[in-house]
């Protein structure tokens, strides 16, 4: 499992998304400079849900590397969810961006859908390579007969 690539790419995805549980996406500060309040990303019910579920989809994604077809399916579904949360972040921010400051941590899930489409890459290359292996095997079995 650990020997390909894509399975270290879904569990760096799979880190970076799990960050964002313990950190705030934005600070609000004072008129002393201070800081008054952290938003969470966890403080929002729908960010929540979806990092919940961009979570447990990227850890069904990473442990399910004997099934490559449904692998590959399943990262690709998770960088869509993941590329809208970061839409929706980007959309959140241009309406505050005068109010509060983003964290470097907002950018995260950008991060793991470059990571996830890397994976998606690499299951995609490994699937070609097992099909055009088992074509050979099968074309020289014909060739026997």
């Amino acid at each position: 499992m650990w020997q390909r690539v894509q399975t270290l790419y879904l569990a760096i995805s799979t880190i970076l998304i799990g960050i964002l549980f313990f950190v705030p996406k934005a600070v609000t500060f004072g008129a002393d400079g201070s800081v008054t309040d952290e938003v969470a990303f966890t403080g929002y019910m729908p960010y929540l849900v979806l990092l919940v579920v961009i979570t447990l989809l990227n850890l069904l994604a990473l442990t399910t590397w004997k099934f490559r077809v449904f692998q590959m399916r399943t990262a690709t579904l998770v960088s869509l969810i993941t590329l809208a949360l970061q839409i929706w972040l980007v959309v959140d921010f241009l309406a505050t961006h005068n109010e509060v400051v983003f964290r470097v941590y907002a950018l995260f899930p950008l991060v793991a859908v470059i990571f996830d489409i890397l994976a998606v890459r690499g299951i995609f290359a490994d699937q070609m390579l097992v099909e055009s292996a088992s074509s050979l095997r099968k074309s020289r079995r014909e060739r026997r007969k």
